[in-house]
């Protein structure tokens, strides 16, 4: 199911870029998936991983997830998949800190986590190569994404207690100091 998920992510990612590079955008939710694999989540979690972008930013639907991959693992995605993209950033933003506050399910926690794991990392060397320059690709200014990666740094320390999502929220919590200095 791996394998699978891997190329069904390249084939619907095709043509998507990471926002103000020339980076295939595909790279993102196939690290996010390498990342859980790689801290000893079950083949099921990376699967959802490397999925985790498929509903939000192409046209794959929740059954078709269903189908292919099984309901656990499209419940992830949904459960990790902004619901309204038309919305304001803020109010998606607030959303999504909200639901991960209450998710019961530590799978959707540690899913969320590698994700942002990785955008950091990519907003981190962004700021190597290009410096402030790097915010000018997001929606949000600096001090909202601040506000938001350190509000999620909170939730994943919080709530990911045991592993392996203490050492992925300790190594995302590492790698957020680094990019907002704090």
């Amino acid at each position: 199911m791996l394998l699978e998920a891997i190329e069904f992510a390249v084939e619907r990612h095709r043509g998507q870029w990471r926002k103000g590079t020339k980076v295939p955008y595909v790279l993102h939710p196939l690290n996010v998936g390498y990342l859980l694999l790689q801290h000893g989540c079950p083949d099921e979690v990376a699967v959802a991983g490397f999925l985790h972008d498929t509903l939000e930013d192409t046209v794959t639907t929740v059954e078709e997830l269903r189908e292919r991959f099984g309901e656990r693992v499209a419940w992830l995605v949904q459960q990790v998949t902004e619901p309204d993209k038309s919305q304001p950033w803020e109010v998606r933003k607030r959303h999504t800190v909200e639901h991960l506050r209450r998710v019961q399910d530590e799978d959707v926690l540690l899913i969320a986590c590698a994700d942002k794991l990785d955008n950091l990392q990519m907003i981190r060397e962004g700021m190597r190569t290009h410096g402030v320059e790097v915010w000018e690709r997001f929606k949000a200014p600096l001090p909202a994404q601040r506000w938001y990666y350190t509000t999620l740094m909170e939730i994943f320390q919080q709530r990911l207690t045991r592993e392996p999502g203490a050492t992925l929220a300790a190594r995302t919590m590492e790698v957020a100091r680094q990019v907002f200095g704090e």
